[in-house]
């Protein structure tokens, strides 16, 4: 038994010294192509989000805990919004960020014409809605007294805004309504100040048409509860706790944009969406009418320098977070490809509109991912060692008949000195029974014993003609 498991341990070790130089070289070669390629992405990544209690920040979180799955630390960066967010981008601040549609001037940028800002920056795709919120106060536009109003209005509408409860039945219905209002166009850095005043002044309202302030929204809707301005805008997912909690307050409306159509044509990153009735609330009617609305879409946007692996998790993230119904679209309607301002990355363009591949349903991430940036380099790997591997079966044929030919050498020598008559019979018949001794022990695989057994009849040969023909020394001494 003993016997039986070294010829098994010796043939494997004949084995692996035959396939050892190819391992190797195959080895070198994945070891190379890693480094080269770099397939595992870094574990932390930053994520511009916004202001805390914003939609973006909500969001942000759901991708903190999508990609902790995947061992990947999503660190959340606070800023002021989608203009602070494309900033840091920029700058390198942050790997991924919310931008909002708009947010970038182009061409009334302050920079030099022929530099690109977003060079280097991909899109993974639109995720949602980001709808014009404009709150205000009913009793404002009423001229009640202590409000700050701009007097009554003309006509009255026929529509009712989101939660109206205030006793007048007075209604927003032309954002040039608002001259004169104390207005809070939401806080510099969200984009949204910029945008109002270019909106305002296609209504008529120049800078000094209203009163504008610029602070938070939190502070906002504290300052409009308390009837210190008279209307805010929000640009945001109605996911905002904001959002949700002026929808449901006393004294304060929705106002709806009857003139988004033609809104939306001079700005074509506004698009126009509706709040379906009852979206707020079904048990109250709120809405109890279709309002309309403006509204931009938010990308998820990187840079191409980011990790390839990093863009397909955040990628894929986007599908399990943002691809539900919502308020404004419906099911699969996110994210999208459709309305993004900026390249779309091949790994956004493959979640969104591709099939990922069928390995991903079966191996971990760090095994798919492995599989999915180098497995051109390990077909072409395979391709290269097939031929290669040709001259595997030949070296272990040497390994295995060097282990026998070898002695032929020390035989070879024996029959010299036994041909030349040097050395007496006793000794080389000592040399011969050594020989046969150490022939004895040699272990070869079955397929090879008919040589091992002719080294074994050959000094067999041997020993029988130097005992027939006994060694000239020898005579010679017997002869004296």
């Amino acid at each position: 038994m003993t016997r039986h498991v070294s010829q098994a341990l010796l043939s494997l070790r004949d084995m692996l010294a035959s396939v050892g130089p190819v391992l190797l070289f195959a080895i070198a070669l994945l070891g190379g192509a890693y480094w080269w390629l770099d397939p595992q992405p870094p574990r932390t990544v930053v994520l511009a989000t916004g202001p805390a209690g914003s939609a973006y920040a909500e969001f942000g979180q759901r991708y903190v805990q999508a990609l902790a799955k995947d061992g990947i630390r999503v660190q959340l960066l606070e800023t002021e919004g989608p203009e602070a967010n494309l900033q840091a981008l920029r700058e390198g601040r942050a790997n991924v960020a919310f931008v909002r549609g708009g947010t970038d001037n182009g061409p009334e940028s302050d920079l030099d014409e022929h530099e690109d800002p977003n060079e280097g920056i991909v899109s993974l795709g639109a995720l949602f809605y980001e709808p014009l919120w404009v709150f205000y106060r009913p009793a404002s536009l009423a001229g009640s007294p202590g409000q700050g109003g701009a007097g009554k209005l003309a006509g009255q509408a026929k529509g009712q805004p989101a939660n109206a409860t205030a006793a007048s039945t007075t209604v927003l219905r032309s954002l040039s309504q608002l001259q004169g209002l104390r207005i809070n166009l939401d806080e510099a850095g969200s984009g949204v100040p910029e945008l109002m005043r270019r909106l305002l002044l296609a209504n008529g309202l120049g800078p000094t048409a209203f009163i504008a302030s610029e602070m938070p929204p939190h502070d906002a809707t504290e300052a409009l509860k308390a009837g210190q301005i008279d209307a805010m805008v929000l640009m945001t997912a109605p996911e905002s706790p904001t959002v949700q909690r002026l929808l449901l307050q006393s004294g304060v409306a929705l106002a709806e944009v009857p003139q988004a159509d033609a809104l939306s044509r001079r700005f074509p990153f506004l698009q126009t969406v509706t709040l379906p009735r009852g979206m707020v609330d079904l048990a109250r009617d709120l809405p109890p009418d279709d309002v309309g609305m403006l509204a931009s879409t938010t990308a998820l946007l990187t840079h191409e320098d980011t990790h390839p692996a990093l863009r397909q998790l955040f990628a894929q993230a986007a599908q399990q977070i943002h691809g539900g119904a919502g308020w404004f679209n419906g099911a699969r309607d996110f994210p999208n490809t459709r309305t993004s301002e900026l390249p779309v990355s091949p790994e956004g363009d493959r979640a969104i509109n591709g099939t990922p591949p069928f390995w991903q349903r079966y191996l971990p991430f760090w095994a798919s991912n492995l599989l999915e940036r180098m497995w051109l380099v390990i077909g072409g790997l395979i391709v290269l060692l097939l031929p290669i591997s040709r001259v595997v079966p030949p070296l272990y044929t040497y390994r295995v008949r060097q282990r026998v030919f070898r002695w032929y050498a020390r035989l070879r020598e024996v029959e010299a000195r036994m041909e030349d008559g040097e050395g007496d019979t006793t000794e080389l018949l000592n040399e011969l029974d050594e020989l046969d001794r150490v022939a004895s022990q040699i272990t070869v695989p079955l397929a090879h014993a008919d040589e091992l057994y002719a080294l074994r009849n050959n000094i067999e040969k041997t020993r029988r003609r130097l005992l027939a023909h006994p060694a000239p020394a020898l005579t010679a001494n017997a002869a004296r």
